[in-house]
């Protein structure tokens, strides 16, 4: 690919914030204003996204959520629950017709996670991309069907030692795709499980026990704790060597930031999008 892509870390943000930036972004290269994209950001406070197709009052306690203090919003990507709380966030935005991007989901998917591959390999852990291709593959790393993302790797997955480290989602839209996803930095599996529901205590148990065995967080696998900084640092390098980009550090656009601003208020900060199933 070779070409020179923008670099923003926008500190950390509330969840509407957070998911209308992304949108943002995406809105603004697909009008030609900005170039290709990588964000990196955190969360304040905590939050729980979900997928765009799911059923909130089905999957989420929201009650829970309220008590916890946790931000909620729904991604405009699919994929499950997500709780973004000790991690690092990415996103990726770029145009479908952009010189070596691959036209299926699936080989975008992996040619992106190629970036966050590096990045694991910069800070010391040999992840690997697993191609969920026999149906052996798919079973061995099948959802137990619980509401939380990193229960179920994509169709690449990247795995530190058969767990799962980073998930992803990604949408097209305007033909452009935004991938974003989360880097593990720790895991507070009790509250994930805490504001997800379940028919019973018993299955919230087993899914939770099959839960661990399937995710890990960079710090669990780690002697000396890697910071959020050393982390946006590792995946920066990770993403230009992966792609084969250079990344130029900058700043959102004015018009960005008062798009965002119309995001929260039309979409991401309101009800009727964030409850609308």
């Amino acid at each position: 690919m070779g070409k020179t892509w923008r670099l923003l870390h926008t500190g950390w943000k509330d969840s509407a914030e957070n998911m209308a930036i992304d949108e943002a972004i995406l809105i603004a290269h697909s009008e030609g204003r900005v170039p290709p994209t990588i964000r990196f950001y955190g969360w304040n406070p905590a939050t729980l996204t979900i997928g765009y197709f799911q059923r909130v009052n089905k999957e989420i306690d929201l009650n829970r959520v309220q008590e916890r203090g946790l931000g909620f919003v729904r991604r405009p990507t699919g994929g499950r629950a997500v709780l973004h709380d000790q991690e690092v966030t990415y996103s990726v935005i770029v145009e479908e017709g952009y010189p070596g991007m691959p036209t299926s989901v699936t080989q975008s998917y992996r040619a992106i996670s190629m970036g966050l591959l590096h990045g694991f390999r910069n800070l010391g852990l040999q992840g690997e991309m697993i191609p969920l291709e026999t149906e052996e593959e798919k079973r061995k790393y099948a959802s137990l069907g619980s509401a939380a993302c990193f229960d179920s790797p994509s169709n690449y997955e990247l795995v530190i030692e058969g767990r799962k480290v980073a998930g992803s989602a990604q949408t097209r839209q305007r033909g452009v795709i935004l991938q974003h996803g989360s880097i593990l930095l720790g895991l507070d599996v009790d509250l994930l499980f805490d504001v997800l529901r379940f028919p019973s205590d018993s299955v919230k148990e087993r899914m939770k026990k099959g839960f661990i065995k399937k995710a890990v967080a960079i710090n669990e696998l780690k002697g000396d704790p890697v910071s959020f900084e050393k982390a946006v640092q590792a995946f920066s390098k990770g993403f230009e060597s992966g792609m084969k980009i250079q990344l130029k550090p900058s700043e959102l656009t004015r018009y960005e930031q008062e798009l965002a601003q119309q995001l929260v208020e039309s979409r991401y900060g309101q009800d009727k999008w964030n409850f609308k199933r």
